[in-house]
């Protein structure tokens, strides 16, 4: 009898030891996890700088006073990789397409009850008399071309291609 006190009670022990071991995984892991994702949140800062997403397109222009920020999740990478290669399209083309996207644009805007209003949230202030620049058309032509494509929408009367 006294044999099998002395394997339970060393059961018991081992029972505690495993216990112990168990606990000490799980805050080990726990705590890799917790320093993991703190580790990717640092890593986003820091490539962002500001903050901000890294897909994130910013387009402006300080002498005419105007911005265009682009927050939309695959863009930036759809605009390296897919995308035409700046100067293949002149800029004359790249505005005629942008007028037209642009008013079709804006009237579904102004039509929440008719359009998506998660797609269509702001209205862009494309005034046609003024020259923004090729850099400016041809990333503001290309985010329609993305959406179109990404949203299944169409915003003039030709089909979007890339």
């Amino acid at each position: 009898m006294a044999n099998g006190l002395t394997v339970a009670f060393k059961f018991r022990k081992l029972n505690n030891k495993f216990m112990v071991m168990k606990s000490l995984l799980i805050i080990a892991l726990l705590s890799l996890f917790a320093v993991s994702c703190n580790s990717t949140k640092s890593v986003r800062k820091s490539k962002s700088g500001n903050g901000i997403a890294q897909d994130t397109v910013r387009i402006a222009n300080d002498s005419l006073e105007y911005e265009i920020l682009i927050i939309e999740p695959g863009f930036n990478t759809w605009l390296a990789s897919r995308a035409k290669p700046e100067g293949f399209y002149s800029q004359e083309y790249l505005e005629s397409r942008n007028r037209i996207y642009v008013s079709e644009w804006n009237n579904r805007v102004m039509q929440p009850q008719r359009y998506n209003s998660n797609l269509y949230e702001l209205q862009i202030d494309y005034q046609p008399t003024i020259n923004y620049g090729y850099d400016v058309n041809y990333k503001l032509y290309n985010y329609f071309i993305y959406f179109q494509l990404t949203y299944k929408q169409r915003l003039g009367p030709f089909e979007p291609r890339i």
